[in-house]
């Protein structure tokens, strides 16, 4: 239905009772909203994806989730301890560490026993090793082999961790006492 307004002016159509146009079935109703949707993503471009993309789509973000500290991934599937515990290492930065206690505590099985009972690791810190010979003739002979040490080390992590071996011989017996110490020779300028 049209009203005429002012002379000259065109006559605009009423717009429409959308109460009309709605069937009054529920399902009906759904069908329509659902169509009506379905129109809308074809118009913004909206792709359909097969079951098997969908699948490996999920695969992929449960692997990226495995990665995460959170104990439940996309798929709210529990996470396993031991990747919940390698993450919380990558994370944390720890991961050089760990391995690098795992040698020293087998340091008899991968350096071998010869050498083991002559030397243990000390300190590990920035890819430089320090051992701690029992005598200074094995601290220099320690020394000659810090080559061959450092190879068989990074063969057992099969990356290279150590890049230099520092051998330190055996402690000295320190004369200092207490807090305070004086400069100079100490008690044995006394010697005769």
């Amino acid at each position: 239905m049209t009203t005429p307004t002012e002379p000259g002016m065109p006559v605009e159509p009423d717009e429409p009772d959308p109460a009309a146009t709605l069937p009054a079935n529920p399902a009906a109703l759904a069908r329509a909203a659902m169509e009506r949707a379905k129109a809308s993503a074809r118009q913004r471009g909206a792709v359909v994806r097969s079951a098997p993309r969908a699948r490996r789509d999920r695969h992929a973000a449960r692997e990226k989730d495995a990665a995460s500290p959170l104990p439940y991934g996309a798929g709210r599937e529990p996470a396993t301890l031991s990747a919940s515990a390698e993450a919380l290492l990558r994370r944390m930065g720890w991961t050089e560490n760990i391995e690098v206690a795992s040698v020293t505590a087998r340091w008899r099985e991968v350096i071998g026993d010869q050498i083991a009972d002559h030397c243990e690791p000390e300190s590990f810190a920035e890819g430089v090793l320090v051992l701690r010979a029992s005598s200074t003739a094995w601290a220099t002979q320690l020394g000659l082999m810090s080559g061959q040490l450092r190879h068989r080390l990074n063969e057992e992590w099969g990356r290279e961790v150590v890049r230099e071996i520092q051998v330190k011989g055996p402690t000295t017996r320190s004369w200092t006492k207490g807090q305070r110490t004086v400069k100079g020779r100490g008690p044995r300028d006394t010697y005769g």
